[in-house]
């Protein structure tokens, strides 16, 4: 029986990328995301958090939930995830 074809790896993190995630667990459209608004402010719950901190984990960034939580804003998150990716392909914000 022949071997299911391999995963591929998760697609690098964007800002674009980023701001997607944000806005599908916010019921927005990407571009409606203030990168400088709070994270609660917004409404993210904890739940909603941990999935979207899943996906990041996936995508490489060496993030826990405590990194996020000490951190009052879309923009600050997004700069700590692109420093703890390490990855090519990420803009600042």
């Amino acid at each position: 029986m022949p071997l299911p074809p391999p995963v591929p790896p998760p697609a690098p993190l964007t800002l674009d990328g980023f701001r997607a995630d944000l806005a599908e667990c916010l019921f927005l459209e990407p571009g409606e995301v203030d990168l400088e608004e709070s994270p609660l402010d917004a409404g993210l719950d904890s739940l909603r958090i941990v999935t979207l901190l899943e996906r990041w984990q996936a995508a490489g960034a060496e993030v826990t939930f405590v990194d996020l939580a000490e951190r009052t804003s879309f923009a600050q998150w997004w700069r700590l995830l692109s420093e703890r990716t390490g990855g090519a392909g990420h803009a600042d914000a």
